[in-house]
């Protein structure tokens, strides 16, 4: 098991590295001046240049993502001062003449736009999408699961056929369309009734600037987000269900006597859960990392809201350190799954 966890850390690393240089490329790349964007169009050139200089933007292409890994880098070399010092908050483990190896938290520097540190913007905007997430796998999951195995055991009823039907339209329609229909029926045309707000986020401001949580808020964007996960669960589960229902090992167990409560739940459910689980981890890294459209409906102030703001306003180090935590979500995720696999199926094995 650590054997299989120290390969799979290594080859996350691998990505993590990948992603940075082909992501870094394509941002350095673009033909777009984030200096100006940041000053404004009538800034005299003279200032431009010196903020350039400032942000390195001037050095070549390697030369950036070279700086750039240094920084977000554990372990990195600098050059000892103390204004890096404070800067990096470092530990000096082996001088190198006038620079020093260290060790460090990532540094993902400073928004262009407003001056804070990529960090805490990610801290402001990761909970509300972790909530966010959370509660749409939730939803999805447990009626993902029950609809999918009430469908597998009345095979081609009404339920079925309707089940089928609904996880099928409800696969096929964007979730930024479903979170605009959600926002106009139950935030706008029946907000008296549902008390729902068309936009808000969970965490907002009260009369008197103290900070509030709107759990109302959380309702629509979680629909939202678990409308196709549902879809995509019922399906897996209910073909996974049927195929599993036909084996010999579950009409043995019905032979022997068992009630058809511990089939279905201990024998038949356990089994047909490893599709499950794949697809369950696959969306709730996708929706954890970044519901752009569905939080950008309902102005959402979550990652996926940081990370189309800072892609339009071309703030080049919110949107690397965006981007970084997505893969980070997925490399973990992934991890997570292969030891779930062998907890759940005892005929899996790590080598």
């Amino acid at each position: 098991m650590i054997n299989f966890i120290s390969r799979r850390l290594l080859y996350g690393i691998a990505v993590m590295t990948l992603v940075v240089l082909i992501i870094t490329s394509i941002i350095y790349l673009a033909p777009v001046d984030p200096t100006r964007l940041t000053f404004g169009q009538r800034s005299d050139n003279a200032t431009v240049q010196a903020k350039k200089r400032e942000l390195g933007l001037g050095q070549p292409l390697y030369t950036q993502l070279l700086m750039y890994i240094n920084d977000i880098a554990p372990l990195s070399i600098y050059e000892a001062t103390n204004e890096n010092a404070t800067k990096y908050n470092w530990i000096k483990i082996l001088p190198l003449s006038n620079k020093a190896l260290v060790l460090k938290a990532p540094y993902l520097r400073e928004s262009y736009q407003t001056g804070r540190k990529v960090t805490e913007i990610l801290q402001d905007a990761i909970p509300q999408t972790a909530i966010l997430a959370l509660a749409a796998m939730l939803i999805a999951t447990v009626l993902g699961i029950l609809l999918g195995v009430v469908a597998a055991l009345k095979p081609n009823s009404w339920f079925d056929t309707s089940a089928i039907v609904a996880s099928v339209a409800g696969y096929s329609l964007p979730s930024y369309i479903v979170a605009m229909m959600l926002a106009l029926v139950f935030g706008y045309w029946l907000s008296d009734w549902t008390g729902l707000n068309i936009q808000g986020s969970l965490f907002e401001l009260d009369d008197f600037g103290d900070e509030q949580i709107v759990w109302r808020n959380l309702i629509l964007p979680a629909i939202a987000l678990g409308i196709r996960p549902v879809a995509l669960i019922t399906q897996l589960t209910r073909s996974t269900m049927l195929d599993i229902l036909s084996m010999d090992y579950i009409r043995t167990a019905k032979a022997k006597g068992l009630d058809s409560r511990t089939v279905i739940l201990k024998h038949a459910l356990r089994n047909a859960l490893n599709p499950v689980t794949t697809a369950v981890s696959g969306w709730f890294a996708g929706l954890l990392a970044g519901a752009f459209f569905v939080e950008s409906v309902f102005t959402y102030n979550g990652l996926g809201q940081v990370t189309v703001t800072a892609l339009l306003n071309f703030d080049i180090p919110v949107v690397l350190g965006c981007v970084l935590f997505t893969a980070l979500v997925f490399v973990v995720m992934n991890i997570l799954v292969d030891v779930l696999y062998a907890v759940l199926d005892p005929r899996i094995r790590l080598s």
